[in-house]
């Protein structure tokens, strides 16, 4: 699933083709998406976008009246295209510009969405309960650790928790626990404020440079150009069970929490 790297990969790949530039025409080919993509999508047309943004893993489009929010849900993404090109199997959306350009969301497996907004973003009903973004002031291991007392759900999953911080998924949540020393089981609440400021620095760390790298490929993801992430080439623990741990030698294990597959090096990680 595309994570916070790889959709902000993608919205600095859109953002200067789509900033400023007029609406046309909007094709929805196939609505039946994680949510049907809903008619007032058609009221985009003819307006031009003021602002691209990111909320966790939602793409925030917005127009001069209204706007769009788009998830890339399990196997989305977003192309640019210069010129036509005949539609494929799942390329459900296309947003044509007066300039010839055309935005195209494909989704194979059809988990994403592709939503109007008449109001203000920020208050929609997907948006305004979320966390602070892991790569903001208010992303403290004070924050975490008040946010953590008395919790006995496992650390992974508390990071994982959109309502505690957003877009830390599965796989930067495997790599920044590790990274600090942090065994993904141990509970919340059992994880020290000295620890915690580890895990805020080693989740800032791990974010920033897969956005640097374009993200994460390991199956589906591509930015607006069809080009693949590479991260994968610097992931520590994650999806190399069995692989020896590259700091002690140890051999990587995986672990099934909270119906996630976990990676982790049972020495390092305590």
């Amino acid at each position: 699933m595309p994570e916070l790297p790889e959709v902000e990969t993608t919205l600095r790949g859109i953002e200067p083709h789509l900033l400023n530039q007029r609406i046309s025409r909007v094709i929805v080919r196939d609505p039946r998406l994680r949510w049907p993509v809903p008619d007032d999508v058609s009221k985009a047309e003819g307006q031009k976008f003021v602002k691209l943004a990111r909320r966790g893993k939602y793409l925030l489009l917005k127009l001069q009246h209204g706007g769009l929010i788009i998830h890339l849900g399990m196997s989305g993404s977003l192309r640019i295209l210069q010129q036509p090109l005949t539609p494929g199997k799942h390329d459900h959306v296309d947003v044509e510009l007066e300039n010839g350009v055309c935005l195209r969301f494909n989704d194979p497996r059809r988990f994403g969405a592709f939503l109007w907004v008449d109001g203000e973003m920020q208050s929609h009903e997907l948006l305004r309960d979320l966390g602070p973004e892991p790569l903001s002031e208010e992303f403290t291991a004070d924050y975490l650790y008040r946010r953590s007392r008395d919790r006995r759900v496992a650390i992974k999953n508390f990071i994982m928790n959109g309502h505690i911080v957003v877009g830390v998924g599965n796989i930067y949540a495997s790599e920044a626990l590790f990274m600090a020393g942090i065994h993904p089981q141990r509970a919340a609440g059992r994880v020290s404020l000295q620890r915690y400021e580890g895990l805020v620095a080693a989740t800032c760390d791990v974010l920033d440079r897969a956005i640097k790298q374009g993200g994460t490929t390991l199956r589906d993801f591509v930015n607006s150009e069809g080009a693949p992430g590479y991260f994968a080439q610097e992931l520590l623990v994650y999806d190399r069970a069995g692989s020896d741990c590259f700091q002690c030698g140890t051999t990587i294990r995986l672990k099934v929490i909270g119906q996630r597959s976990s990676y982790y090096c049972p020495a390092c990680q305590r």
